[in-house]
C-alpha cells in the first residue's frame, strides 16, 4: 500500500519536473507498488463547428499520435530519472477532448485461488462473449468493482493510511 505521503511527494515531484508547457493542465498523477502513471490534457484540434462525429473523433487520435511523437524524447527523459527515484515504471497518457489514451502501461500478472461458483463467474462471463479468457473475464471483474465502488475503496485507502501512521508511531518504530 502506497501512503497519502508517498503520493504526494510523488505528484509533487512532477509538478515539479514536467517540462512548462507540456500539458495545458496539471496532470493527473497515479501511484501504486509497479507504476506511476501520468495523464495529462492536451488541447483539442481545432475543427469547425459543424465537423462531424467522424472528422472529430479522427482529429483527436491525429492530436494524440503527433503530441505522442512530438514529446517522446522529453517523457522518456523525465521518466528515466522518475524510474530511478521512485524505483517503479512511468506510463503516459493523455485526455483530449472527452477522450483518454494511455501510450505504455503496466500490465502486471496476478496469481489467484478460485473455488468453483467464482470460476463458474468467469466462464459465464466467456461464454456471454464478455471475455476470451479467465484472465481477461477477471480483469473486468476488478474494473467492475472499481466502477462501482469508488467511494468504498476511498474510505478503505484513508482507513489503511491511518493503521499505517499508528503503527509507525508504536514502539517498534525506528
Amino acid at each position: 500500500m502506497i501512503t497519502n505521503e508517498q503520493q504526494d511527494k510523488v505528484r509533487g515531484w512532477f509538478a515539479g519536473r514536467l517540462p512548462e508547457g507540456l500539458f495545458s493542465e496539471a496532470a493527473e498523477i497515479t501511484v501504486d507498488r509497479e507504476e506511476i502513471t501520468v495523464v495529462g490534457r492536451i488541447p483539442e484540434p481545432e475543427l469547425a463547428e459543424d465537423a462531424s462525429d467522424a472528422t472529430r473523433e479522427g482529429a483527436i487520435e491525429g492530436k494524440v499520435s503527433e503530441f505522442r511523437e512530438r514529446t517522446r524524447e522529453a517523457r522518456i527523459k523525465v521518466a528515466r530519472e522518475a524510474e530511478r527515484k521512485f524505483g517503479r515504471k512511468v506510463s503516459w497518457g493523455v485526455l483530449c477532448g472527452d477522450r483518454r489514451a494511455l501510450f505504455t502501461h503496466v500490465a502486471a500478472p496476478v496469481m489467484t485461488r478460485l473455488r468453483q461458483p467464482e470460476r463458474q463467474v468467469l466462464d459465464t462471463l466467456i461464454a456471454g462473449g464478455v471475455a476470451k479468457s479467465r484472465s481477461e473475464a477477471l480483469a473486468w471483474c476488478v474494473r467492475l468493482v472499481e466502477r462501482n465502488t469508488d467511494a468504498w475503496l476511498t474510505e478503505l485507502r484513508d482507513s489503511l493510511e491511518h493503521v499505517q501512521r499508528v503503527r509507525a508511531s508504536g514502539p517498534d518504530a525506528v
